[in-house]
């Protein structure tokens, strides 16, 4: 490491969106298009939800010893991490976002809020309704894949008066195995699928999976599309049976005219979890810090490939 680190940051104006460069660091700008020079890059910062351009950049930087990734997932950047690259998630960052619009989907869906977006673009007040909305409490809500942004979901639903079940791949205190899962899935009432996309979880909730959840649950997916299998969740979308409200599809982008479209029972948004006005201050204070423990030797934070540093 030299005495000043080069730095590839997707803002134009990085000084000003980090509030300030540390000591040390020499930023210049990419997020696409034209290519500043790479030889010296050291440090790279992706742009939030980059395009394949802006990832398979990476192997053009000869001197890149870190990524920073602005996102919790990392697996679309792990085919181009080459040996001795350290890649950092942004593990925190999406915490508040992706929490606040998992209890957003549960009570749009149970209180049935795009029924009333219908009535209004039509003008209509109906005079009656046959069936009562459902509420979130009395409910028991599993929240599969329980990490920080399981623990934010959790905060949020303190108060809403329903019981958690916690369930992460390894058992620990308070939080069950994902190995009990067909004990726990017929006892819930609201799924809320929180995995990363991994060998392990994709294709996860399948037919089988689906089957466990008692009639009229709901699975809402904040996690990745392809943790779903989606001629699975079509299929029993079909009969009416369960409910879905989800962030993320597979494919995604939900091409038009795709049968999930015109499911009954779902609610689609189209992989906005992060996509909050929380999301910048505190992405800017992770790059920020990591940047400042890179270039004064100090172990860097969310390391999830690579050697640590």
């Amino acid at each position: 490491m030299g005495d000043v680190v080069k730095a590839l940051l997707p803002w134009e104006d990085p000084a000003g969106f980090l509030g300030g460069l540390p000591a040390g660091i020499d930023a210049q700008y990419y997020a696409g298009g034209e290519r500043p020079a790479l030889d010296s890059v050291e440090f790279y910062v992706p742009g939030y939800m980059g395009s394949s351009e802006v990832i398979e950049v990476v192997g053009e930087m000869p001197a890149l010893k870190v990524i920073q990734t602005q996102t919790a997932g990392y697996e679309n950047l792990l085919p181009h991490l080459r040996e001795g690259v350290t890649l950092c998630n942004a593990r925190g960052v999406h915490d508040a976002s992706t929490a606040e619009l998992a209890v957003g989907l549960i009570l749009a869906s149970y209180r049935r809020l795009p029924r009333a977006v219908k009535n209004q673009e039509r003008g209509e007040w109906p005079s009656e309704y046959q069936e009562l909305d459902d509420s979130l409490a009395d409910r028991t809500v599993l929240i599969l894949g329980y990490g920080s942004i399981g623990e934010a979901l959790e905060r949020r639903l303190d108060g809403f008066e329903c019981e958690i079940v916690r369930v992460a791949r390894r058992a620990r205190d308070g939080v069950h195995a994902i190995a009990e899962l067909p004990e726990l899935l017929p006892r819930a009432d609201v799924v809320v699928l929180l995995t990363p996309a991994t060998a392990e979880t994709r294709g996860m909730v399948d037919g089988k999976f689906l089957a466990q959840l008692k009639d009229g649950a709901l699975l809402v997916n904040v996690a990745r599309g392809v943790v779903v299998d989606t001629d699975a969740l079509l299929a029993e979308l079909k009969t009416e049976r369960i409910r879905a409200a989800v962030d993320v599809t597979d494919p995604e982008p939900l091409p038009a005219g795709h049968p999930l479209w015109s499911a009954p029972n779902i609610l689609i948004n189209p992989h906005r979890g992060g996509a909050s006005t929380a999301f910048s201050p505190r992405v800017a204070r992770l790059v920020r810090a990591q940047l400042e423990r890179y270039a004064t030797g100090q172990p860097l934070i969310n390391v999830v490939a690579g050697p640590p540093r």
